[in-house]
């Protein structure tokens, strides 16, 4: 993974940081964490350093990779101002900018919660008007 770290104002224009970014989880992990009140990640979070998240645009994507046939996941939306300065925008599938925390997330600023449902093709499907901000 490259360590090479975005901000807005080093990409130009043509970027605009999402106002809303979304984490997909495990039940499981998500009550756990708001029992304890941080967020810690994912095997996979915790392999890599850093709390994987996906700006709209890219769940469809990050949803049919990493999360076709894995049932009772869910959906949440957090403020991307209000994650930081530990939020960094990094290069990674196609050479798009993906968000990554780089620090536990604490889960009192999470927007909201909504329960993924498997489609037809195993991949959870998302409900259009989640994404509208």
């Amino acid at each position: 993974m490259s360590q090479q770290h975005c901000d807005p104002e080093d990409v130009g224009s043509a970027w605009a940081k999402p106002p809303v970014v979304f984490k997909v989880l495990a039940r499981a992990g998500w009550e756990e964490a708001r029992a304890d009140g941080l967020y810690r990640g994912s095997p996979d979070d915790k392999r890599d350093g850093f709390i994987h998240f996906s700006a709209a645009h890219q769940l469809e994507g990050t949803l049919a990779k990493y999360f076709r046939g894995k049932a009772d996941h869910l959906l949440v939306a957090f403020d991307t101002d209000a994650l930081g300065p530990e939020l960094k925008w990094e290069p990674s599938r196609g050479g798009d900018l993906f968000p990554h925390l780089y620090g536990p997330l604490p889960v009192a600023l999470a927007l909201w919660q909504r329960p993924l449902e498997l489609g037809a093709d195993g991949v959870p499907s998302l409900q259009g008007e989640w994404l509208e901000c």
